[in-house]
């Protein structure tokens, strides 16, 4: 008799964790209408609640109020690491009982997202699911594979929504308004073709995940992605060959092909290939992006405001540029300036900064130097613990957004100043992790060796240590002006990103639960490297507002750029302010911003000089991801930091409606 094993986090449901402890489960699209779906079907729970005393029983009891009345029989429910094939294992003799025998483990499935524990479970011999939709799939021993859907020109996204939604198929990337890649079971794949759509079958999902791998060698004409397909996929089979030989030796199997991506190549990489320290040659910052299946991906709830925003109509912020009228024009009051620059220092940031990266104790009265942020390190958690109580400290609403990532349990921060009544939120954002991987390291006999994130230093001053310490800074200018007794008319949110540069893996699952939540954000600043800047060179910030999805984001992105832009001369008219957006903009897809413009919402992203006009190298920083990147690095300035967190935050809080 068969028995299904659900994963709770991300997979069930999406998971936050309040400032008290308690968790809370919301229910992720199209869940519930599968579980109704096999009610006569027994089913349990293999997932991991985390460390802590009291954990399994909180994880056990927000199941039950976010599910009640699916998950009732508790042998079948089993809490702990799922990292081995034990607890897989353990599953399957649970399922013995009241004179039944164990079921087989081949008659046993086991649904997650997680590529790595979709591994385990099937040396423990379950089928696997990678998502709930295709429950009945692996029920049946039906294959799921990785398909390229193209729409014919009568046919839009609204239209595949409807179909996809409908049958056994999860979109997990948008490549164009024609191009989308997605999960599909073949009964899925012979919907989509009887309903007109273009379905190009690529291999089995099994234990892979799929990435973007983006191709920054130089390009020669008539390469690009959209306008010549053939050529397009000449180069896509010259990268992946790349990605091939990079991986050879860590993975069994090798990777699979998925064909052309905008600006690179789609790679199905299987449990165990550490896909994100492959680099193509070139290759520049957001070189790697992980694509999550999402069945709401299609819809892009943000699109809504995203026009409101691009058509000039949102309340209280006409068109910026001068003259300044200093209320509903969208630029900063002088009362907003003066709080900004009281509050964002060179200074504060300094101090912020310090902490993180270990030039400091990362707590006043203790010991503890920060060696390193990276998803894998230990310090990795204690910063996230610290900078939730400084949020927290400042009378801010925190929560901890939970995900996994290649085993191990992390959160995204998050604080909010709620305001009764709001239309919308506002989002300063970065991304709180680091990484050394393109540092050089020797083992000890003085041989090169690789990165070993678990060890090796990685402070990340300005990647992204400038960024947080920015937010951090942002949230305490806001105490300062609610404490003089102004009020934004929009929440304010503050949210610092994990696992960023594991391929924005913190954003993209934080965004994705925001949609399905169905939240309305008016707008997200994401600052990422903000601080590098070589010197004797010209004092330069990046506006990225550019988005290959399709849609009214890229204007209402373009938007919150040029409200930034109209700031930055009443922060520091010494700076060059360069704006870069449509499908020239080379940041596209490449920091956290990009998690947000998948669903709609508009979304810039503010940094230091990285990409030169001409394709060569900018002005910024020279220590990127090395255990260089220091506050006692040449090109590290927090005075610059401080302009463009000002230029920032004093948007972000007249969009707010301060």
């Amino acid at each position: 008799m068969p028995v299904l094993f659900f994963d709770i986090g991300a997979t069930l449901a999406d998971a936050r964790q309040e400032a008290d402890g308690s968790l809370t489960l919301s229910p992720r699209p199209r869940v519930l209408a599968v579980l109704d779906a096999f009610r006569d079907v027994r089913m349990g729970v293999i997932s991991d609640p985390g460390p802590g005393t009291g954990a399994a029983e909180r994880a056990a009891s927000a199941l039950s109020e976010a599910f009640p009345g699916r998950f009732t029989n508790d042998a079948l429910i089993h809490w702990g690491p799922k990292n081995r094939r034990d607890i897989f294992d353990e599953a399957v003799a649970g399922t013995a009982g009241e004179g039944r025998p164990a079921s087989p483990a081949d008659e046993c499935v086991f649904v997650g997202e997680d590529h790595q524990e979709r591994a385990f479970a099937e040396r423990a011999g379950l089928r696997t699911a990678a998502h709930p939709v295709f429950t009945g799939a692996a029920l049946e021993n039906r294959p799921v594979l990785w398909a390229r859907i193209e729409l014919p020109e009568d046919r839009g996204l609204p239209a595949l929504e409807t179909i996809a939604n409908r049958t056994e198929v999860v979109p997990v990337h948008i490549a164009s308004a024609r191009l989308v890649l997605a999960m599909a079971s073949t009964r899925g794949a012979e919907a989509l073709e009887q309903a007109g759509f273009t379905v190009d079958l690529r291999g089995p999902v099994d234990d892979t995940a799929a990435f973007l791998i983006r191709d920054d060698r130089p390009r020669t004409p008539g390469q690009d992605f959209a306008d010549a397909p053939d050529r397009a996929t000449t180069r896509a089979t010259s990268a992946f060959g790349i990605v091939a030989d990079e991986l050879a030796g860590f993975a069994a199997p090798p990777p699979l092909p998925l064909g052309p991506a905008p600006g690179g190549v789609y790679v199905a990489a299987p449990a165990g290939a550490p896909i994100e320290d492959v680099h193509l040659p070139g290759a520049k910052p957001g070189h790697t992006e992980r694509l999550l299946p999402d069945p709401a991906l299609l819809s892009r709830p943000g699109e809504a405001w995203a026009q409101e925003l691009a058509a000039g109509v949102v309340e209280g912020l006409d068109e910026p540029g001068p003259p300044a009228s200093g209320a509903g024009d969208g630029r900063p009051s002088p009362e907003t300036i003066a709080a900004v620059r009281a509050a964002v220092t060179p200074d504060v940031l300094r101090g912020h900064v310090a902490r993180i990266s270990g030039a400091e104790p990362l707590r006043d009265g203790e010991a503890l130097l920060v060696r390193s942020r990276d998803t894998s390190a230990a310090d990795n958690p204690r910063v996230v613990e610290a900078l939730a109580d400084r949020f927290q400290n400042l009378g801010l609403s925190v929560r901890l957004h939970r995900f996994r990532w290649r085993g191990r349990p992390l959160f995204n921060v998050e604080a909010e100043h709620r305001v009764a009544g709001a239309d919308s939120t506002v989002l300063i954002t970065a991304h709180l992790d680091s990484t050394a991987s393109n540092g050089e390291f020797t083992d000890e006999n003085g041989d090169p060796r690789p990165y070993d994130p678990t060890v090796d230093p990685a402070p990340g001053a300005d990647d992204d240590g400038s960024g947080t310490a920015a937010v951090m800074a942002a949230a305490e200018c806001l105490r300062d002006v609610l404490a003089e007794g102004r009020s934004p008319t929009r929440n304010v949110r503050f949210v610092l990103f994990n696992a960023e540069e594991q391929g924005l893996v913190g954003s993209k699952f934080y965004a994705r639960a925001a949609a399905a939540a169905d939240e309305r954000i008016a707008g997200v600043f994401q600052m990422d490297m903000i601080a590098g800047r070589q010197q004797g060179s010209t004092p330069a910030l990046e506006i990225h507002a550019g988005s290959s999805v399709p849609g009214p984001v890229v204007g209402a992105s373009d938007r919150l750029g040029a409200l930034v832009a109209d700031t930055v001369p009443a922060v520091d008219p010494a700076v060059t302010v360069q704006q870069l957006t449509g499908p020239s903009d080379p940041a596209i897809g490449r920091s956290d911003h990009a998690s947000f413009h998948e669903r709609g919402w508009a979304a810039i992203a503010v940094t230091e000089d990285i990409f030169a006009p001409d394709g060569g190298p900018g002005t910024g920083t020279r220590q990127y991801h090395t255990p260089g990147d220091t506050l006692v690095d040449r090109d590290h300035s927090p005075e610059f930091a401080a302009t463009v967190a000002r230029s920032v935050t004093a948007t972000a809080l007249t969009l707010a409606g301060l």
